[in-house]
């Protein structure tokens, strides 16, 4: 079978504008919670998130640019040039018909969207629409900038399972390497979703933590007194390249993908299955396709998006999946970044990734009152990073919808 690597990664987070800051500020435990500054928020039950922090369109992009491209395209474009940096790709080396891109988001252009539509509804009723509005607000249309900015005419496409989308589109991208239908895939995901309108329906859905005085300690995954999640916003980006062409060209290669499951747990519209049972079959797909059993797993970065029911169900699952298994590393990065929806499994997959390679596992922070039924079952360290030595990383992302997606990565060993 044709292996699949990652010889490129870039990082836009609210912890980190670039992937040396990310990944230093996730071992150090720093949260990326604050007030938010985006929009007025004396009317609504949460008034904070993870907001980029120092983010300037204009240092990026110029003034027509901007007009174009929605924030979470920006977002998307910011993540891959680093990426292609980090990975030394000159494209016009290469055969662009066999290099693609599988880019996900979960909301697409919803900034766009509210934007135009207020205007529209606080005017005389004339129509007054952006020329770009369409394009903007089209969920898929980061993956085609993209395509258009490198000129890659490989395969190209969003897929979208709400907060399981990166994920999906990473699994995507192995596959159609695998299968030899491309050598190199630009994948990843990318989320700009802090507005009214994310902010006031995910506080009409209760699935948002009401922690106003206490921003940066409010998401606790797996504490008895999690109250949800906190909103996050940013993109990962992933080069994956088979490894044959990889090696040709004297990449430096950071892990490598060995399997991924996507499953559904065909239960209810928002929330996860009570004993986790598409997470089990998420699970031991990505693990019967990566040759491993559960033993051999050292570390898993769970969804725990610090939901009463979500972080439960998911831990029910683990211990279905993996029994009782102290050496086992489980942690929670949404404690320090915030749920990035659609973009979410992209930067936790590249926690997965640094890892491995470093030898370090990032904590949880927060949790200072573990689920009891859970506190003995797995090591959960808190606080602050703990080196050890890994092979194998899961990475899991549930979306609204029943939506499961798993990735295992593997420490790259030539």
């Amino acid at each position: 079978m044709r292996r699949v690597v990652i010889t490129g990664i870039g990082a836009l987070t609210p912890i980190g504008n670039n992937l040396t800051d990310y990944w230093t500020n996730l071992k150090n435990g720093v949260s990326g919670a604050a007030p938010i500054t985006k929009f007025d928020t004396s009317k609504f039950k949460t008034t904070f998130a993870c907001e980029l922090k120092n983010f300037d369109p204009k240092d990026h992009f110029d003034v027509k640019e901007i007009r174009k491209y929605d924030s979470f395209s920006q977002y998307a474009l910011v993540a891959v040039a680093e990426a292609v940096e980090h990975g030394k790709i000159d494209f016009d080396t290469l055969n662009k018909d066999r290099i693609g891109v599988i880019w996900g988001s979960g909301n697409g252009g919803i900034q766009t969207f509210q934007d135009q539509m207020m205007e529209f509804c606080s005017g005389d009723g004339t129509p007054r629409f952006t020329p770009y509005f369409i394009p903007r607000i089209l969920v898929d249309i980061a993956s085609g900038i993209i395509s258009i900015k490198y000129g890659l005419r490989g395969v190209n496409f969003c897929p979208v399972s709400a907060c399981a989308t990166s994920n999906t589109a990473l699994i995507e991208a192995f596959n159609y390497i695998k299968w030899d239908k491309a050598d190199m895939i630009i994948s990843g995901g990318s989320e700009a979703a802090i507005n009214q309108s994310a902010i006031g329906g995910f506080s009409s859905a209760k699935a948002l933590s009401t922690r106003n005085d206490s921003p940066e300690t409010a998401s606790r995954p797996f504490d008895i007194n999690r109250d949800g999640f906190v909103m996050g916003e940013g993109a990962g980006a992933m080069i994956l390249e088979e490894y044959e062409h990889a090696k040709r060209r004297g990449a430096i290669i950071y892990g490598e993908i060995v399997g991924g499951g996507m499953a559904a747990d065909a239960y209810h519209l928002t929330g996860t299955h009570p004993e986790g049972d598409g997470a089990v079959l998420g699970m031991v797909e990505a693990m019967r396709e990566a040759g491993i059993t559960a033993e051999q797993v050292d570390y898993i970065n769970m969804h725990a998006t610090s939901t009463p029911q979500g972080d439960n169900s998911e831990l029910i699952a683990a211990k279905r999946v993996f029994g009782n298994h102290k050496s086992l590393s489980v942690s929670a990065t949404k404690s320090m970044t915030g749920h990035l929806l659609g973009a979410a499994g992209a930067i936790e997959g590249i926690a997965c990734v640094m890892a491995l390679k470093e030898g370090m596992v990032p904590p949880t922070i927060n949790t200072t009152d573990m689920e009891p039924d859970f506190n003995e079952l797995f090591d959960f360290p808190m606080g602050k990073a703990k080196a050890k030595e890994m092979t194998y990383a899961m990475s899991n992302t549930f979306g609204f919808g029943g939506h499961i997606a798993s990735v295992v990565f593997k420490k790259f060993e030539d």
